[in-house]
């Protein structure tokens, strides 16, 4: 598979349950689902038009990915978030970008360039025909994920980029908070721009610094604007 090319690590539309997984998972990572929101089988049977099996079957893989939590004679609810597993996340991914970045510098060639500059112009295209909030729309977070993975895609690591992948996944919920509510829209564009740039003009020291920033600056804002929905917020 090549660096720009979409990328899951979870399959779905395989089987009906399959299907449900990943419909409940979307809905859970966009925040349509809140967090520690009680997941009741009538109205997720209503809302997926799904049998109770196939429920029970998706939400123990959630459960299994941390997103759902499966609680002894009370059924299952929406993972909480907080401010611990953020930080958590927040540290972990700095630690694995700022190193899988450095690495692609290195040992990235032609095509690596190409992947990093193509990928962030059909960010940039579907950014132009987006709404004010573009965590909505589905062909964005692919084209999001597309980008940073080529950034990354040089490294010569797949056990790496496949823990890279897992916080990727973890830190989506709290992307969309953030983007949800903090005040004030957030130049992402530019922000990928300087990234990209840096990058492919092998500035390394430069390109993990705007990484860095580019990481916690969201985990910034939801502690800041979002506090309050964070499980352990004093």
């Amino acid at each position: 598979m090549s660096a720009g090319a979409p990328q899951s690590r979870k399959e779905f539309g395989k089987t009906i349950a399959a299907d449900i997984t990943h419909r409940l998972r979307e809905d859970i990572v966009s925040c349509r689902m809140t967090p520690d929101e009680p997941l009741r089988f009538d109205v997720l049977k209503q809302r997926y038009g799904a049998s109770f099996t196939t429920l029970r079957e998706a939400l123990t893989a959630l459960a299994a990915e941390g997103l759902v939590d499966a609680q002894e004679q009370r059924g299952f609810r929406v993972a909480p978030v907080s401010r611990r597993d953020l930080i958590e996340v927040t540290d972990a991914r700095v630690l694995i970008e700022v190193e899988l970045l450095r690495r692609s510098i290195e040992k990235g060639g032609d095509d690596w360039e190409i992947a990093v500059i193509s990928t962030l112009h059909r960010l940039r295209r579907i950014e132009e025909r987006a709404d004010d909030n573009p965590l909505q729309d589905p062909e964005w977070t692919a084209a999001h994920r597309q980008f940073h993975q080529a950034l990354v895609s040089a490294c010569e690591s797949k056990t790496l980029l496949a823990i890279r992948a897992d916080l990727f996944d973890r830190a989506e919920r709290y992307r969309h908070l953030s983007a949800s509510f903090r005040p004030r829209p957030r130049d992402k564009a530019g922000e990928h721009q300087a990234i990209m740039q840096s990058a492919i003009s092998r500035n390394a020291d430069l390109a993990v610094k705007l990484i860095e920033s580019h990481i916690r600056t969201t985990a910034e804002n939801v502690l800041a604007y979002a506090g309050h929905l964070l499980a352990d917020a004093k």
